[in-house]
């Protein structure tokens, strides 16, 4: 006999949705295995069960939005604290870049957006928000490893041991960072690639080779590239884009 297993997290697994979409859609009796509807939570299936979703359903998924914002410095990327502003803040109609204008509305009320990646308050450029949970899991889930690319500009003395340092045998946390593609592009400005992304890591690490971060840029997530856009400004993400 086979190992079931829930319906939620097949279909996770398989990137159909999240599994608080998955959840949501089972409820909403979206949802079918093998041609049959199936609306109870927790219900568990085989591994190799063909799961599709009702027109319906295939609307909602496809109605989820997802943003690229040019982060300016100076504000959060979720959860506003001291008087700074967050990030969705700036996702507004006049801020939207008119190189990337499309027929898509910006809806009235933004809500049920995520970070998908975070920059902190000192950080700019690249910024993911989103709705969708599939992409959300794709940029930041447990098993994602797509590249994250940053230019830092740092003070120090820049020496090729520090570099080799950063690239590969530093730890934090009491844990061995995954290896990184560190290049010295110039006096000091260092291209930081990662596959992973612990809090405050680009400045920790250079914290721990005596080096002190002036400014963090990130302009890549994957294939997504900050591109032309200007700061402050943002524009739409089609899921073909990751």
């Amino acid at each position: 006999m086979k190992n079931q297993i829930r319906l939620s997290k097949l279909m996770s697994e398989q990137g159909i949705a999240s599994r608080r979409e998955a959840d949501s859609l089972i409820e909403r009796a979206l949802v079918l295995v093998n041609g049959e509807t199936v609306d109870t939570l927790g219900t568990k299936v085989d591994p190799d069960v063909e799961i599709t979703l009702k027109s319906k359903g295939k609307n909602l998924q496809d109605q989820k939005l997802t943003i690229l914002l040019n982060k300016p410095l100076g504000y959060v990327s979720c959860q506003p604290e001291d008087g700074h502003k967050e990030a969705l803040d700036l996702i507004r109609e006049e801020n939207r870049d008119k190189k990337f204008k499309t027929g898509k509305k910006l809806p009235k009320k933004l809500i049920k957006f995520s970070v998908a990646g975070r920059l902190d308050i000192n950080s700019k450029g690249l910024l993911v928000l989103t709705q969708d949970g599939r992409i959300a899991k794709k940029l930041i889930g447990e098993n994602s490893s797509l590249e994250k690319e940053y230019l830092v500009r740092v003070s120090g003395n820049v020496t090729s041991s520090k570099i080799k340092k950063l690239q590969f045998g530093l730890k934090l946390d009491q844990k061995d960072l995954k290896r990184a593609q560190i290049e010295q592009i110039d006096t000091h400005f260092l291209k930081f690639i990662l596959t992973e992304g612990k809090k405050r890591q680009i400045r920790r690490m250079c914290e721990l080779v005596d080096l002190d971060v002036e400014s963090i840029k990130r302009v890549r997530i994957g294939k997504v590239k900050l591109g032309s856009l200007k700061i402050g400004c943002w524009r739409y993400l089609e899921s073909e884009e990751f």
